[in-house]
């Protein structure tokens, strides 16, 4: 689901960008303003994912609005202005809707923000890193450097290609906090970095760094979708 907000002066506009975010089903209003100041403290809490958002409006155009704001979110620009497009577009806008504009042209410009938005969260979860605490430390464990992790009782061992971290921690709870586009379980006590195996065989895989590992009948036929799909 994605929290958006209309940021236009005319309450026609309003209207009718409401019944198509209600229509599309995956989007979530969560604000309703007729000039861009009103939205600011909305903006602040860092909630929006994606601002409908008008240009001629009084007080302060939609696009030095855009230009002027910190850390934007998605932005599709609707207006019945049609020179703007080549300024909306330098200011990174997802789309630019001309009033009056369809349904189904709203939907193929939200579907592209909806692709961005997932691309984004795929991409911050890649690039991530795990942070384990306890009562002395706090370490960040950067994703790209994980090789497998083993459990070891009520501790899981994270290898990484410089250093082996021990933590109290479960693996279900340890499995949901990686992204399942690079990591996999193989075996109710291993998970591997699917970018770190070298060799899949028949009942084990090899590692970059030559470890060997089992694979469980459970597991296997969802590591070889995945592997052979890379």
């Amino acid at each position: 689901m994605i929290n958006c907000i209309i940021i236009d002066d005319e309450p026609i506009a309003h209207q009718i960008l409401e019944q198509y975010i209600f229509k599309y089903g995956q989007l979530i209003l969560i604000g309703k303003f007729r000039n861009p100041i009103e939205a600011i403290p909305v903006l602040e809490k860092g909630e929006v994912n994606l601002i409908f958002l008008d240009i001629q409006m009084p007080l302060v155009n939609g696009l030095t609005f855009l230009k002027n704001l910190h850390q934007a979110p998605h932005v599709i620009l609707t207006t019945a202005y049609p020179d703007y497009a080549l300024q909306g577009f330098d200011l990174n806008a997802a789309d630019y809707l001309l009033k009056p504009f369809s349904y189904e042209r709203f939907a193929k410009a939200v579907n592209k923000v909806q692709r961005n938005f997932k691309t984004d969260a795929t991409n911050e979860k890649s690039n991530g890193y795990l942070l384990l605490t306890n009562n002395q430390a706090a370490v960040k464990i950067f994703y790209d450097n994980i090789i497998f992790i083993e459990a070891s009782g009520d501790y899981m061992k994270i290898h990484t290609t410089d250093n082996v971290y021990t933590h109290y921690i479960r693996m279900k709870h340890l499995e949901e906090q990686l992204p399942q586009q690079t990591f996999l379980r193989i075996h109710k006590s291993y998970i591997v970095a699917l970018h770190k195996i070298q060799q899949l065989k028949k009942d084990e895989v090899v590692l970059m760094n030559n470890t060997v590992l089992p694979v469980s009948s459970s597991f296997k036929q969802k590591l070889i979708d995945v592997f052979t799909a890379k």
